[in-house]
């Protein structure tokens, strides 16, 4: 009887160290997972996202209206070239050279140095 006592209680003992042994590996687990979204909060919160939306104040809202001013200048010298010239050739030419030219002309006209 004491012996079949003494292996009940070495299989106790058995499945109590496999417990402890699976609960201390899952702490473990949860203390890194905790760890990696630590280091990421801390990692994104020192990164600066960019704001949405339109930019505001007198700069942008200058840069907007010169801007736009262009894209109107060239959108009626794309509709002049359309009415006077009748060839497909020369429309498309018009666009391609308009679509290429504005960024040009941009820094041309509106240079800040």
């Amino acid at each position: 009887m004491s012996k079949e006592r003494a292996r009940r209680r070495a299989a106790r003992d058995h499945e109590a160290a496999l417990r402890t042994a699976a609960k201390a590996s899952e702490q473990e687990r949860r203390e890194r997972q905790a760890a990696r979204k630590r280091a990421v909060k801390a990692t994104t919160d020192r990164v600066r996202f960019a704001k949405v939306g339109r930019d505001t104040g007198e700069l942008a809202r200058r840069r907007r209206v010169q801007n736009t001013m262009l894209v109107v200048v060239l959108v009626c010298l794309n509709i002049l070239v359309w009415v006077v010239r009748p060839d497909w050739e020369a429309r498309l030419a018009a666009l391609v050279v308009t679509v290429l030219a504005f960024p040009v002309l941009r820094l041309l006209l509106f240079s800040r140095r």
